[in-house]
């Protein structure tokens, strides 16, 4: 085959510089991004002469392990981490569970007032979430659930964002495999778990994912519902922290940050695999 033949294989002018340069332009915001993250990691490892030194100390010369002791030993970190755990690992559950059941309901389940009750759900998610703060909080006092895990959970249940990506994944399951499950006597629920779970298994997680980061860092609720140490979360430990070191050991509140974030980043790139595919499903569609 010669250059003149017209079947050859072209190659487009500037083809690979082109590549080249979306390849600097993507470490460029890789770097970008994960600038902030190593300044945390490496601060937390730093005396505060070095975290206040100009020009920066990017390489800490004297690595202070002891930024992480002295952080768990200023405040209840294991309390802190605890009631994190149970919020987010509970409050996930339930609140995934909640988004399969309406999701599956508004797809395979025929009732009156169905699509309209879903543009009501899509309304909802654009309602600022500082709105129901006030309700909430009478709500929950009123039920004398203040300073509970109970008050903590019960207000983050209902998932309209986790509805909404499980039901219009749920529109793209093949109707062949539903029918066949009719056909064998399943009932809803029996389909539900047997049949819609295992085909959704990456949207499913990439949503529980999403909603336990969100409970986890949830720092404006657990404020105003909690008002003793026992109580208080992670990210409201934070500012517990700092409010405990007088002399702004930033050290050591740094340190605090890291073992906070630390369990996010591991969740996440055990699972990122599955995330990528729960938010690439069906685009080839």
């Amino acid at each position: 085959m010669t250059a003149l033949d017209p079947a050859a294989p072209t190659r487009r002018p500037g083809g690979r510089a082109r590549r080249l340069g979306l390849y600097a332009l993507l470490v460029l915001v890789a770097l970008i991004a994960a600038g902030p993250l190593y300044w945390l990691a490496s601060s937390a490892l730093k005396t505060n002469p070095q975290i206040y030194a100009y020009p920066p100390h990017w390489v800490p010369t004297d690595l202070r392990w002891s930024n992480f002791s002295d952080a768990w030993n200023a405040a209840p970190f294991d309390r802190f981490f605890l009631n994190s755990l149970v919020v987010s690992v509970v409050g996930t559950a339930i609140e995934l569970c909640a988004a399969l059941l309406c999701a599956y309901a508004f797809v395979f389940l025929p009732f009156p007032g169905k699509k309209w009750l879903f543009l009501f759900l899509l309304g909802a998610m654009m309602v600022p979430g500082h709105v129901t703060l006030l309700p909430n909080f009478l709500t929950i006092a009123q039920l004398g659930w203040v300073n509970t895990w109970a008050g903590l959970i019960a207000p983050g249940l209902g998932s309209v964002f986790g509805t909404f990506l499980l039901r219009q994944h749920m529109l793209t399951l093949p109707k062949e495999v539903m029918d066949a499950a009719r056909i064998d006597g399943a009932g809803h629920l029996r389909t539900l778990f047997r049949v819609v779970l295992p085909m959704s298994r990456p949207m499913v997680i990439t949503v529980a994912i999403v909603v336990m980061v969100t409970k986890w860092n949830d720092f404006i609720w657990p404020l105003i519902v909690t008002s003793s140490a026992d109580m208080r979360t992670l990210p409201v430990g934070l500012l517990f922290l700092r409010d405990q070191e007088t002399y702004a050991n930033w050290g050591a509140i740094l340190a605090g940050t890291v073992m906070v974030i630390l369990p996010v980043l591991v969740v996440f790139f055990i699972a990122q695999r599955y995330i990528i595919a729960g938010l690439t499903q069906g685009a080839g569609k």
